[in-house]
């Protein structure tokens, strides 16, 4: 299943495709006992999907048959036991996807040209993924980190192991001669490789990057790269060898002290927006000027959702179920947004009720 939306897998989904392109999204529950129906609920959902194709006039017999192949393959690839909040299918002719999101989804399927792609990058701008690379003489490690957990990426060419020969980790445990062992050149030239190793992944994957490291590592890995110097740096040995939880409790701290900066400062533009008259809020107004490209700032409370359906002027407040709702209408503003280059940042549930779950800062 995957999780990591880079900008050109997104791009490569959002591709047009033959008709029909089919996506199937269905919420998941990550504990028991709210998983023991996940399965279930699945099935039903690719059993719709299934009779939108045999319904559908337009869509041959042959076509609709390898479009239902390859949604029973997706279905068979759905592996449960690492489910998030929400997981969506998509299917079309010769290919299939499955993805995990971190945000709940609603219940939908969706037969078009193109598969149906805001629900992933709402959820992952509220799961603010960022990078981990841990940095020791003789080892560096990745960690792809989000949504309160590290995990260890694989990726370009990562994790990165200095030859044994050049270096000799049981003595420097037994002399402790770590300050020359970082004023070796054959150190300086393997954190080199590794910066340079970091700075492809950042550019196919970007994300906030933070290194942890001994002092002595972290200050050899500014002086030989380029990455340093726009990183986060967290003093903390031993993690090129470490756990994941170990890497986790160690950037915690960062990362929620990061956290409290950024809702405040998103607090004080909101404020001041409010004075100089570029401030919207309620779902109405910023669907609206989402789809115009006014938005420069949109903050979210994390949970926030919202049920409503288009008269043709306005959104109004509609039920689950009703046949011109749209359960994620709030997705759809954050999509909107960050297609249009907006800042979008979400905030504990509660930080904008005054403004109904849903804020922006306009830029005109």
């Amino acid at each position: 299943m995957e999780h990591d939306l880079s900008p050109a897998t997104l791009a490569g989904l959002r591709r047009p495709r033959p008709y029909p392109a089919v996506s199937v999204l269905t919420p998941t529950h990550r504990r028991e006992p709210d998983n023991a129906q996940d399965r279930v609920r699945l099935r039903n959902a690719v059993a719709a999907a299934k009779k939108q194709l045999e319904e559908d006039p337009s869509v041959s017999r042959d076509r609709r048959a390898e479009v239902s192949r390859e949604l029973d393959r997706a279905l068979a690839e759905v592996d449960l036991t690492y489910a998030e909040d929400g997981l969506a299918i998509f299917a079309a002719p010769g290919e299939h996807q499955v993805w995990t999101l971190s945000r709940s989804v609603p219940e939908r399927v969706v037969l078009s040209h193109t598969f149906l792609t805001r629900n992933l990058v709402a959820a992952q701008a509220a799961e603010r993924p960022f990078w981990v690379l841990s940095v020791a003489a003789d080892r560096v490690k990745l960690w792809s980190g989000g949504a309160g957990r590290v995990v260890e990426e694989h990726l370009g060419g990562f994790p990165l192991d200095r030859p044994p020969e050049d270096f000799d980790p049981e003595r420097q445990e037994r002399i402790g001669d770590a300050p020359s062992t970082f004023r070796d050149e054959g150190t300086r030239r393997f954190l080199r490789d590794a910066d340079a190793a970091m700075g492809k992944v950042l550019r196919a994957h970007p994300r906030p990057l933070y290194i942890t490291g001994p002092e002595p590592a972290l200050s050899l890995f500014d002086e030989a790269g380029a990455l340093a110097s726009d990183a986060v740096l967290v003093p903390h040995g031993g993690l090129a060898h470490g756990s994941a939880e170990a890497v986790w409790q160690a950037v915690r701290p960062v990362l929620e002290d990061e956290a409290r900066g950024s809702v405040e400062a998103v607090a004080r533009e909101l404020d001041a927006a409010r004075g100089r008259k570029d401030f919207a809020a309620g779902v109405d107004e910023l669907w609206e000027s989402a789809h115009t490209g006014r938005v420069r700032l949109l903050a979210v409370e994390e949970n926030f959702k919202v049920t409503m359906r288009d008269d043709g002027e306005h959104l109004l407040p509609a039920r689950d179920g009703d046949l011109d709702a749209r359960e994620d209408i709030v997705d759809e503003i954050v999509e909107q947004c960050l297609e249009t280059g907006a800042d979008v940042r979400f905030v504990p549930d509660g930080a904008l009720r005054d403004a109904d779950g849903i804020a922006g800062v306009l830029r005109y």
